[in-house]
Parts: C-alpha cells; structure tokens; sequence
C-alpha cells in the first residue's frame, strides 16, 4: 500500500481569481488539526511561508512529531510574491535571479530540519506570455544554472520539478514532463527528477500512465506525486475520480510496474466544499484504484497483451460497476 499524504494549504485556500474567500481560512494549526483527522494521511506538505518559515521551523517540526505526522515536503512560495512576477531563477534581473535562488537555499535548509527529503519546486513564474518578448536559450539556461546550484548544495535533498503547462504564465518551461525530464537531466544531478500533478498532466493533454513510463525510462526520475482531478481544460483541482476513471486505473498499473515508492500526495482545493471530507474522498478514491489494480494486475497484463479495446471495455465496467 502506498503511503498517502496532504498539502496543508489545501484544508484553508478558498480564494479563487473572483471571490476572496468562499469560507473563513483557518489558521495553520487549525488546518494541521483537521489534516490529521483525514483517514490514511500519513505526512504532510508545507509551503514554504505560508506553513513555515526560518522563525517556526522548531514549532512546526515540534507540533508534526506531536500528531505523529511526517513532513513530506517542502514547497517554496515562488509563485506569489509580487518581485517573482516576471521569473524568479530565470527573471532577467540579476538581483531577482539572486533573490529567489536565496529564498531556495533557505527553504531546502528548512527542508533539511524537518527531516523531509523532498523539496517540490513549482516554479510558476519562470515563462512567459508574450512572443517575441523572451530568449527561450537564455532562460532556459538560467534555469538549468540555478537547479543545479541547488541540487549541488544539498546532495541529500531530491528536488522534484512539478510541471503545469500554464497558469499563471500563458507558457512554462515545466510544461509537460518531457521538457521537464529534459530540464532536469540538463543538471547532470540525479537527484533532480519531477513531480507528477495528475491535473496538470491532464491539461497538458498527456497519459498520464505514460509519463509515468517516461520518468522511470529516464533513469527513476519520478520523485514525487500530486492528485486531483479536473475536466482537461483547466486546472481545476477537484476531488479524485469525480471525473476520470479508467485514466486513473491505468495510473496506478504504471505506478505498481515502475514500483514507485513514493508519497501520493492530494492536491486540490475544495473552495466551496467541506474540504476534510472532499480530501478523504480523493484518498479513498485513489485507494480504490490501487485495490482493483492489486487485485486483477494478472487481468489487467493479459488485456494488454490481447489488445483488445472491447474486452478492456468490458473488464473496466465490471470492476467499476460490477456489471
């Protein structure tokens, strides 16, 4: 069984591009309260200052050993502060290139206090949304000089590379895990690799079960993993299988034949919904795939080697719906 783990932030962001906030945020120890609370959460994520920062590093690491939690990872907030707008590591400006790559220094010391392995870099603003505007090489390359520094600083930290194609700038440079596979092998670090979100490996329109094959082809590079849900246009965030299924199965098999050994981390802000309850739901969705996978893996090969679209269809419906 595969250990399962929850972003702390999303117990609390309910604010989207129109509405402040359709409920009251709680504050970090109310959300740790109900995380813990969650059926199967075994760890927690914590973004770097919004959970924890340089001045709460001992309280946090204190009330996670309280609740027998562990820190899964850290990830730093490099995607809201107004100065990262155009880039961070990659911004055009020298002293802001210098500024961000500071902040990951001390968030992978953070990740090193709290005894977390993982340090998971969404790096939301380094793109770009205007042609004509940007020298894709150059940036490309400060990218691949800032990674490196990192990883070449803290040699037992993996530092996982989550890819979203858009949002919040029109083009990212981890848009898909192919170009993320190649950023990350262009640091010639190998704890460099990425980190799967499910929903945005839907919007960048991939197969999911495939990139996972692509990660593992590229030498064990998935370090990380994110779920959620959405309907392929957007990142939506939604709540696990409330619209994909067999995508989801097909997951889970690459998953199981690739022996992934990592966390399976939710992901998803449940801006309107109770969200302890649209969390546990995703948990016991993914839980489910994971059992019919278990259960029927010899099944599963077989329909495979047949290459049988119709008989697929009907195993599919049988163990979703037992018809």
């Amino acid at each position: 069984m595969y250990k399962y783990s929850v972003i702390l932030g999303n117990l609390g962001n309910t604010c989207d591009r129109f509405c402040k906030g359709y409920k009251d945020n709680p504050s970090t120890e109310e959300m740790l309260k109900l995380a813990v609370k969650i059926p199967y959460v075994e760890g927690i994520e914590l973004v770097g200052t919004w959970d924890i920062r340089p001045d709460n590093v001992k309280e946090m690491k204190k009330r996670m050993e309280d609740y027998g939690k562990a820190c899964v990872s850290i990830i730093p907030d490099v995607f809201t502060p107004k100065e990262y707008g155009k880039g961070t590591i990659t911004h055009s400006d020298p002293s802001i290139r210098q500024h961000s790559l500071d902040y990951l220094r001390k968030m992978s010391e953070i990740a090193l206090e709290m005894n977390c392995g993982i340090v998971n870099m969404w790096m939301a603003q380094d793109g770009y949304d205007y042609l004509l505007t940007t020298d894709y090489d150059q940036k490309r390359e400060w990218l691949r000089e800032g990674t490196t520094k990192l990883a070449k600083e803290f040699p037992t930290l993996r530092f996982a590379l989550e890819y979203k194609p858009k949002e919040p700038r029109n083009y990212s440079y981890h848009a898909r895990m192919a170009d993320t596979l190649l950023a990350a092998l262009e640091t010639g670090c190998s704890n460099v690799g990425v980190c799967i979100d499910t929903g945005h490996s839907f919007v960048a329109g991939e197969n999911v079960a495939e990139a996972v094959i692509m990660a593992k082809r590229a030498g064990e590079r998935l370090f990380h993993m994110h779920f959620n849900d959405n309907h392929g246009a957007w990142d939506d965030d939604m709540i696990v299988g409330s619209v994909h299924s067999t995508v989801y199965l097909d997951l889970m098999l690459s998953l199981k034949k690739t022996n992934y050994q990592g966390w399976l981390s939710m992901d998803q802000y449940p801006y309107r919904e109770d969200a302890t309850d649209a969390i546990a739901e995703s948990i016991l969705w993914v839980r489910q795939f994971e059992r019919i996978v278990d259960e029927n893996f010899e099944e599963i090969e077989s329909l495979i080697e047949q290459n049988d679209a119709v008989a697929t269809s009907r195993f599919v419906r049988r163990v979703l719906f037992q018809s």
